[in-house]
């Protein structure tokens, strides 16, 4: 660390930058050195200095290698790709690919009009997404049989954790020492990740063959069941479910989700929730994410749900409209008594998984299941035949095979090898000779044949046994009636209709988007391409190292240029979310502590500014939350964190700050801060949310702090997707190290190593591609540039904006870090026209509004990132400035309180131009209130949202919507 502020070369010119660099960042020379000039610094190293304590300032830039061109990063990838050997895998265990429909792929999943959108906060203007996972809602409900889902969470094992905490919750008289049955057939991934989750709850897990289970101990709350077992098994739960209903036992079912096209629904059985992957739905296996997992249960859970969920209700002028249902019980509302710490969800990865059973329809999905059934059976008939033993007879579209002798089973994996096929073996002694094959919607005849063939035995008879679906587990429910599952037959219509949604739905492709805290900034053409190559797209993720090799490459990679950037000595790239990312930190400061013997360490210090997810990722990982208040600045007050600091010192285990701060400043005090903590026998996890300000000018591990999570959907450019994906690692000095996460299909994390914390090794590895090209086509300098001019951005429209709108905090000098709130309360005051008023009406500008009334409520946090020109940044003061303006004729009597243009705002086509027009101010200035709309204008699909009513009549499957209509 050093007080002098270090030479850069952010002052200079862009053309002495990679290429790229003046792709990524927005303003050009000229418009940087205007908006200096009007903050009246004389380059960005002063504006930088002026904004940064001194003692946090890196005195060297960091040593990143070259910047790439974007052709060079692409042969880069590429040639990393290929190094990845394609063999066909039939190792199943959760992840068995998909034919994704080319339509989808070009039209949603490689289409920035999808990807670049943001979560459906603002329902207006987010329709078209809203109704997509209106249909993956459906989708889950029908196929399970239960009438309510979520519109995606995280993964299957992290799922799974999620319906083990939800049943906890539901117990009606919880046990002090609470216990829950696991079935020994679920994938070991959903194991490990239960198993994680649960201990730090105080839960124990107890693996057993539950076909076994006779009856429940009195602790026992909950059982959990795979259907079909990872080994291919079928297994009918209903006696099962109706002993743990009599004992008033909670009952999950983990399934694969398009085994249930086929096979009797969960809810049928008699059980109380189901959890899963709808990975086969369409998404790439992407060496294991991201893959959207779902969780669907009876109406009296609707409540505790975690994840999000979309529901109906009407607009202003009485027409249909979706939006976000039952928020109060958001972490950001809820913090430590959160449902759930799940910020992030999986939106983009549903989205193509619903767009799938919209394709197919359940006459395709139908076809599909039954044909692997049929290949299935045929494979076992020819075990069978062999003289071999298939494990199972009940079966869908996996099957496990225990050969009669080792030479059978060694030239079996010899001629599958030489085939390139992968096949599933076990490491346990006991099961020394099995092995399983699952079967996938590539699967072609030709293979089953290669596969008999490599048995190596002619028949030794006819199978007597008979295989595949019991007639007691065949599905006889209908599912997937509605017409939205019908009407798009043809890829014309299909196209039409994910053109149709696309254009409900404002996105980076149509206009900046300043969000505070989100972090809203180009993702790049060149970054995205990489992540559906076959290289990357079509890998298991248990592959055997030696077919990996290129992932390897990439993930080390990535591990480094991330150590780089921040100063620490490990990283994890496990976490899927930003959330997880939070939750994995501390439990590696709770393993660390608990290898000292001091596992007395259970008080955490969170200051009130926090992000939601910040409390209720410490309660998950074990902990108690104490707050630390913050001064009339918005800082941490430093003599609170003192008193609470030594009153906690005996249990102290760590603070969770957020830096720059959650109010959008960086404070002078933080070394004092962690010095404080340390000095207590605390840990310091930083959020990492806000990294974007800090890339190239601070590295938090060179500053004291133990643990930095990084949200890679923000600072680097994975795009948000509509709500996820994101991913979250975490950085680590070197004593945490040994705690990193492990899995059981590989040898990653620590030595000492907490448990596995997502259901993947490397949690979405196939996005990392993103994070490796933006770090390699940037480079050091081009990354230290974007940094400054997204502080000098964000500061420029704080200085403009404040001539209407109070900032409401700024750090030294009056400057504001990457984004700053606007204080929107005296509006109120004055005029009526509160915060919602302001977003909605901005909408009616082309703008999405910023994020609204966090952390302050009344309040608008805006970012504009260092990729949004400064004629786009004017745009957004020209349309602030005119809702000014609107505002004061409220004032002044001359627009009316309760019938003006930002009260009954957003304003829709087909209202301006009815015959109709019953307010009493103008079209023009509801339509056009600046002259530049008459170019180009986004109009909202529906007016504003009711989400009152929705949350009173919660309805969250396709029943009742009539899409017809809602045009």
């Amino acid at each position: 660390m050093t007080n002098a502020a270090p030479p850069v070369k952010t002052a200079t010119s862009i053309k002495e930058f990679s290429p790229f660099v003046g792709r990524h960042i927005g303003p050009r020379d000229q418009e940087v050195e205007e908006m200096l000039r009007f903050l009246g610094c004389s380059d960005l190293a002063d504006l930088m200095t002026s904004v940064i304590p001194s003692d946090l300032l890196e005195q060297e830039d960091s040593k990143l290698p070259p910047a790439l061109s974007e052709v060079e990063c692409l042969a880069e990838l590429q040639r990393m790709a290929n190094k990845n050997e394609l063999w066909r895998s039939f190792l199943g265990m959760g992840y068995q690919a998909p034919v994704t429909p080319t339509v989808i792929l070009r039209n949603v999943l490689e289409n920035p009009g999808w990807y670049t959108q943001y979560t459906p906060y603002q329902a207006e203007i987010s329709q078209g997404r809203l109704e997509a996972l209106l249909n993956f809602q459906t989708m889950v409900c029908d196929l399970t049989g239960f009438p309510v889902a979520n519109a995606s969470l995280l993964d299957e094992g992290t799922a799974a954790a999620e319906a083990m905490t939800m049943a906890l919750r539901g117990t009606a008289k919880a046990p002090k020492d609470p216990v829950i049955l696991v079935d020994a057939a679920l994938h070991p991934q959903t194991i490990a990740v239960v198993c994680g989750r649960a201990e730090p709850l105080g839960i124990r897990v107890k693996i057993e063959k539950l076909d076994s289970v006779d009856n429940f101990e009195a602790n026992v709350f909950a059982v959990m069941a795979a259907y079909p077992g990872t080994d291919g098994e079928v297994y009918d739960w209903t006696t099962l479910c109706e002993r743990a209903g009599g004992a008033q036992k909670t009952v999950i079912m983990v399934c694969d989700l398009l085994s249930l096209v086929a096979l009797k629904t969960p809810a049928a059985m008699g059980a109380d929730i189901c959890v899963g992957s709808t990975q086969r739905f369409g998404f790439p296996l992407g060496f294991g994410g991201p893959h959207a997992a779902y969780l669907a249960t009876k109406d009296k859970f609707k409540r505790s749900l975690p994840g999000r969920i979309v529901g109906m209700s009407r607009d202003r002028l009485g027409k249909p409209a979706l939006r976000l249902a039952l928020q109060t019980r958001e972490q950001h509302i809820r913090r430590d008594k959160a449902t759930s710490n799940i910020c992030t969800a999986q939106v983009l990865p549903a989205v193509v998984a619903s767009m799938y059973a919209v394709y197919h329809g359940p006459k395709g999905l139908t076809e599909i299941m039954d044909s692997l059934e049929k290949r299935a059976v045929r494979f076992a008939q020819a075990v069978a035949s062999a003289g071999h033993k298939v494990v199972h007879q009940a079966f869908l579209d996996t099957v496990s095979v225990d050969f009669s002798d080792a030479q059978s089973l060694e030239d079996f994996l010899t001629k599958t090898a030489e085939h390139r096929f992968s096949v599933r073996t076990y490491a346990e002694p006991s099961l020394a000779r099995r092995v399983s094959l699952a079967f996938d919607e590539p699967t072609t005849d030709e293979e089953i044949e290669q596969l008999v063939a490599c048995l190596g035995k002619s028949s030794v008879g006819k199978p007597s046994l008979e295989f595949g679906v019991p007639s007691n587990l065949r599905r006889s429910e209908p599912f997937l009636t509605h017409e939205n599952f019908h009407r798009y037959a043809s890829e014309s219509e299909m196209l039409r209709y994910l053109k149709r949604l696309e254009n409900r739905d404002l996105s980076l492709a149509h206009s900046m988007i300043p969000l505070g805290s989100c972090t809203m900034k180009l993702n790049a053409t060149t970054e995205m391409i990489p992540i559906t190559w076959p290289g990357f797209a079509n890998v298991h993720p248990a592959a055997p190292p030696e077919q990996t090799q290129g992932y390897r490459e990439l993930l080390d990679s990535c591990e480094r240029l991330l150590c780089e950037v921040t100063g620490f000595h490990s990283m994890s790239l496990q976490p899927n979310a930003g959330s997880q990312g939070e939750y994995t930190g501390l439990l590696a400061i709770r393993a660390y502590h608990h290898s000292r013997d001091e596992a007395y360490r259970t008080k955490v210090l969170i200051p009130v500014s926090a992000h939601g997810t910040n409390p209720a990722s410490a309660v998950l990982a074990g902990f108690e939350t104490v707050a630390v208040k913050c001064d009339a600045e918005g800082n941490i007050d430093l003599n609170h964190l003192k008193e609470q600091a030594e009153k906690h010192a005996s249990e102290l285990a760590a603070l969770m700050i957020t830096y720059p701060s959650t109010h959008g400043v960086f404070e002078d005090t933080l070394i004092k801060v962690i010095e404080v903590v340390h000095q207590n026998g605390g840990q310091v996890y930083l959020d990492g949310a806000n990294f974007n300000a800090m890339v190239g000018w601070c590295r938090p591990g060179r500053l004291g702090v133990d643990v930095c999570h990084l949200n890679l959907h923000k600072t680097f450019c994975i795009p948000h997707g509509g709500g996820g994906p994101g991913m979250g690692p975490i950085g680590v000095s070197a004593h945490l190290a040994p705690f990193l996460p492990g899995h059981p299909f590989r040898e990653v994390g620590g030595k000492r190593g907490i448990p596995a914390v997502s259901a993947a090794p490397w949690g979405s590895a196939s996005i990392l591609p993103i994070v490796w090209a933006y770090l390699r086509m940037m480079g050091g300098p081009g990354l230290k540039r974007a940094t400054a001019v997204a502080v000098l951005s964000a500061n420029y429209l704080a200085r403009k904006l404040s001539e209407q709108y109070p900032i409401l905090y700024t750090g030294k000098n009056g400057r504001v870090a990457h984004e700053c709130i606007l204080d929107l309360r005296p509006l109120k005051a004055r005029t009526g026209v509160d915060v919602e008023d302001v977003a909605k009406r901005l909408i009616d500008y082309s703008f999405h509004a910023p994020t609204m009334s966090w952390p302050v409520a009344g309040t608008l946090m805006v970012e504009p990132t260092e990729s949004e020109s400064k004629v786009e940044l004017d745009r957004f003061v020209e349309a602030m400035a005119g809702i000014a303006h609107e505002c004061s004729l409220i004032e002044a009597g001359t627009l009316e309180k309760g019938d003006n243009p930002l009260k009954m705002a957003p304003h829709t086509a087909p209202e301006v131009i009815s015959d109709s027009w019953n307010h009493p101010y103008s079209r023009e200035l509801a339509a056009y209130p600046v002259t530049a709309l008459r170019d180009w204008k986004f109009w909202p699909h529906v007016a504003r949202v009711d989400n009152a009513k929705g949350d009173r009549n919660l309805i969250c499957s396709c029943t009742g919507w009539d899409p017809e209509v809602a045009d």
